[in-house]
């Protein structure tokens, strides 16, 4: 990174912030890895151990833009556009946004960079694309970070038991409707974009993704509900089957998530071989890196260094 001197007789403060968000954007590196038929488009910033960042629904790689600065001055940091999103590809079809599929391009991002391991740091969809990855890779995984993405097993368990979280979920159960993506727009999907700048850009970005491609997350992988009780009136059991997570974790979580609620969160290590960390943010909603950018920023800052 270089260093710039401003030899200005005055400088005002406003000036100031919008020569160093131009002069962060510019540092951006855009590009392209293909993962098999599939290309997938990220931008990096930084040198040293990788760090490939994941976004969920509805989302792109500019979610991460208070998060990128930051890293890049410790990591190698990589923010994908994943599959349908933005300017990736957008392949048809339920079956290429399985999340088997959705981690073999985690997998492709990771082997681009000519690294053999790589901190995950996904939210959303993006979070459970990073748990898939260092479930079937955990060779490639050093760590994650996970934002308001519960382990699976977790939200499965409370959309068989929490009458709450089936209520709360019911958004994603009708993404799953066959003429679901005929309902979105580009302003719709940006509407909880607080910053009136940045919602232009997620504008722009959704009109260049695919509705269906989004829709698909949702159809592919979102698990399937059984009745709260069986036919002789007791309440379902569930077991688990998910390999467990040999690398450390960060799991944070925004505890005003009206789609994920918190209890979800309750016996995550029990699917975890090393430390798990947990931060909740009382104040913080889904979008917690962005209702607290900062405290977020230097959590996963500290916690990787």
């Amino acid at each position: 990174m270089c260093q710039v001197v401003i030899r200005f007789p005055t400088v005002t403060v406003a000036c100031l912030a919008m020569f160093w968000s131009t002069a962060a954007t510019q540092e951006l590196e855009h590009g392209f890895v293909t993962t098999g038929k599939v290309k997938i488009h990220y931008v990096t910033a930084g040198t040293g151990p990788l760090v490939v960042m994941i976004h969920g629904f509805p989302d792109y790689w500019y979610t991460w833009r208070k998060q990128i600065p930051e890293l890049a001055k410790h990591f190698k940091v990589v923010a994908i556009d994943q599959r349908g999103y933005n300017r990736s590809d957008q392949p048809a079809g339920v079956e290429n946004y399985k999340l088997s599929k959705l981690s073999d391009d985690v997998r492709h991002v990771i082997r681009h960079f000519g690294k053999k391991k790589s901190v995950l740091i996904g939210h959303d969809w993006g979070g459970y694309v990073a748990w898939t990855t260092a479930m079937r890779y955990p060779e490639l995984v050093d760590r994650l970070v996970i934002l308001n993405a519960p382990h699976p097993a977790g939200l499965q368990r409370e959309l068989r038991g929490n009458p709450d979280q089936r209520k709360n979920s019911q958004y994603a159960f009708d993404l799953q409707k066959p003429d679901a993506a005929k309902q979105l727009t580009a302003d719709s999907l940006a509407a909880w974009v607080k910053d009136s700048e940045a919602r232009k850009k997620y504008v722009a970005a959704f009109k260049r993704s695919s509705f269906e491609s989004m829709v698909n997350f949702y159809k592919a992988n979102y698990p399937e509900v059984p009745p709260l009780q069986n036919s002789s009136g007791t309440p379902n059991s569930f077991s688990p089957s998910f390999p467990t997570i040999k690398c450390r974790v960060l799991l944070i979580h925004g505890l005003e998530d009206k789609a994920l609620l918190p209890e979800a969160l309750n016996d995550n290590w029990k699917w975890m071989e090393k430390e798990l960390t947990l931060i909740t943010v009382p104040k913080a909603g889904h979008f917690v890196h962005q209702d607290s950018p900062d405290l977020i920023t230097n959590r996963i800052s500290q916690w990787l260094r």
